[in-house]
């Protein structure tokens, strides 16, 4: 999977289609991260009690690896990932629109 935590990502499909967010999480095996503020649902949790009163809690629910892509540093718009070997030897991310590399 080519993206991990802490890239800052863009939708590009399904129904927050242009949000952009930080990825949160990841999960390779499923193939999913969790982006902040985007697949926000609603939670309602029962009275217990430490809290009689119940509450209503966001969560942010994971969305498929492929309807988000990178944010190019320099374009700020959305490109794909590829990778690159420095002079050490050394395997990085870099962006293919603009070929910048990615943290």
């Amino acid at each position: 999977m080519k993206i991990v935590k802490g890239d800052k990502v863009v939708v590009i499909a399904g129904k927050d289609k242009g949000k952009e967010g930080i990825v949160q999480a990841v999960y390779p095996k499923k193939n999913k991260v969790v982006v902040e503020g985007v697949n926000v649902h609603k939670r309602h949790k029962k009275p217990t009690q430490q809290s009689p009163e119940g509450s209503v809690v966001e969560m942010y629910v994971p969305i498929d690896a492929s309807n988000v892509a990178i944010v190019d540093p320099k374009t700020k718009k959305a490109s794909r990932v590829g990778y690159s070997v420095d002079k050490d030897g050394k395997k990085i991310r870099i962006s293919k629109a603009s070929g910048s590399k990615l943290n």
